[in-house]
């Protein structure tokens, strides 16, 4: 499944539908280029969950902690070097915790991630703006969440 983006603010308001939907629990791997949106659409994806912290990007910390509707725990992993790192600050608590998990990079520690999760890939379009967003579930709750994300 692929979604079209025209602008930034589709991006976001993309963002904010899938926060919105999103329950105890689930993963979301956020792939794609530097500079795709990635910190974009986490940023959108907290503003669903009611999140009224500035959301950064965890890029030298790791992760970042927010709390919203849910607890949102946002993971940058592209400075790691082994995904046995994560097991170092204990990510598999937040993994399988009852927050949620959104994490950028997510492509460099697919060993570790957990087997029923969304997967988004963003891409680049010819335009500034432009975006397509491939979406692929792991799991039949994330068949159904795609299902009402994209109506």
């Amino acid at each position: 499944m692929k979604k079209e983006i025209k602008s930034i603010n589709e991006t976001i308001e993309f963002g904010i539908r899938l926060g919105k939907l999103l329950q105890p629990s689930d993963f979301v791997c956020l792939n794609g280029d530097l500079g795709a949106g990635k910190t974009t659409l986490s940023k959108a994806i907290g503003q669903g969950l009611g999140v009224e912290d500035y959301i950064t990007s965890p890029t030298f910390t790791l992760m970042n902690s927010y709390d919203g509707r849910l607890p949102m725990y946002h993971f940058d992993v592209y400075r790691l070097d082994d995904w046995h790192q994560l097991e170092d600050i204990g990510a598999e608590d937040y993994f399988y915790g009852d927050g949620v998990c959104l994490v950028e990079w997510a492509d460099k520690i697919e060993e570790f991630l957990p087997e029923k999760r969304l997967e988004l890939y963003i891409e680049e379009g010819s335009l500034p703006e432009e975006r397509t967003i491939h979406i692929k579930a792991f799991g039949d709750k994330y068949n159904l969440l795609i299902k009402e994300l994209v109506q």
